[in-house]
């Protein structure tokens, strides 16, 4: 059995005549009961360091209405005093540093993907800085492993010599060619066709074919129009009728000498005399046009 300290028989007598019983002073200071009994019987060793028994003391007598401090000074001698290391310890153990660390391993942990990915984006400009730091240039190209550089030589196409007589031949030759499309020119341009002479009835028009020995009529149709070919005693020499945009009309009139090409609508259809163009001497919407191949040929 251990007897009461004076600290913890003031302690007590505090207690008592506030009222208060141990249970009343647990829960008013939220120590356990057995450090109170602890603190009266002035038994430390059952406390968990010197710490918590100067801390135990000072809730002990706030609660009963003593001055902590006075306490302290009054029975410094049984009180043990505060150790720096013990202190130290308490706090290294306290549950708010351990939530303080948790809490900063945990950071860590969450950063630790993000500083993943940096350190790879460094890795891989690293390693592409070094393959174009060390990428061959166009002059080291032309070194040798000896370090001998590579002489090209400089070879210039040259263009074959034109012998003289391909020029003859070619220069020969063109006078040919022209003369054989002055030739074709004056061919083509044999046939002459006269001025149209407009009739009295003021819808036909007669023009002389000359120059050539044939005579092939062609009418293209360039929208809707009638379109008919006679002969001069008036037979019909085509289908005559209404003919549409892109139809030609075709004749070969040499054998008759003459042809009356009537035309329903003349600005819709144009007439060829050997692919010639026929132009229109007067503007009217209905005409004949005859064409009299010449008996001079």
């Amino acid at each position: 059995m251990l007897w009461l300290t004076e600290l913890g028989t003031r302690l007590k007598e505090a207690r008592l005549s506030k009222g208060y019983s141990l249970d009343d002073l647990q829960e008013i200071t939220k120590i356990q009961k057995r450090y109170l009994v602890g603190i009266e019987e002035g038994n430390y060793s059952m406390m968990p360091g010197t710490f918590y028994v100067r801390a135990f003391i000072k809730q002990y007598a706030e609660a009963v209405g003593l001055d902590p401090d006075e306490i302290f000074e009054q029975y410094k001698h049984e009180i043990p005093s505060q150790q720096t290391e013990e202190v130290a310890q308490s706090f290294s153990q306290s549950p708010t540093r351990k939530r303080l660390k948790t809490t900063s391993t945990n950071k860590l942990m969450e950063s630790l993907p993000k500083y993943v990915v940096i350190l790879f984006i460094i890795i891989i400009i690293g390693v592409l800085w070094f393959f174009f730091s060390h990428r061959p240039s166009s002059e080291d190209e032309s070194v040798t492993e000896n370090g001998d550089s590579f002489e090209y030589e400089e070879t210039q196409l040259q263009t074959p010599p034109v012998k003289d007589n391909e020029e003859n031949e070619e220069t020969e030759e063109e006078p040919a060619a022209n003369e054989e499309e002055e030739n074709e020119e004056e061919e083509e341009t044999g046939q002459v066709i006269s001025a149209g002479e407009v009739q009295p009835d003021g819808v036909t028009t007669i023009y002389n074919l000359s120059g050539t020995d044939k005579m092939h009529i062609r009418v293209e149709v360039l929208g809707d129009t009638w379109v008919s070919i006679r002969d001069a005693n008036g037979n019909e020499q085509v289908q005559p009728g209404i003919y549409k945009q892109g139809d030609v009309v075709e004749h070969d009139s040499t054998a008759n000498g003459y042809a009356r090409i009537r035309l329903g609508f003349s600005n819709n259809a144009k007439v060829f005399v050997n692919d010639e163009e026929i132009k229109y001497v007067q503007n009217v919407t209905t005409q004949n046009i005859i064409i009299q191949l010449s008996e001079e040929q």
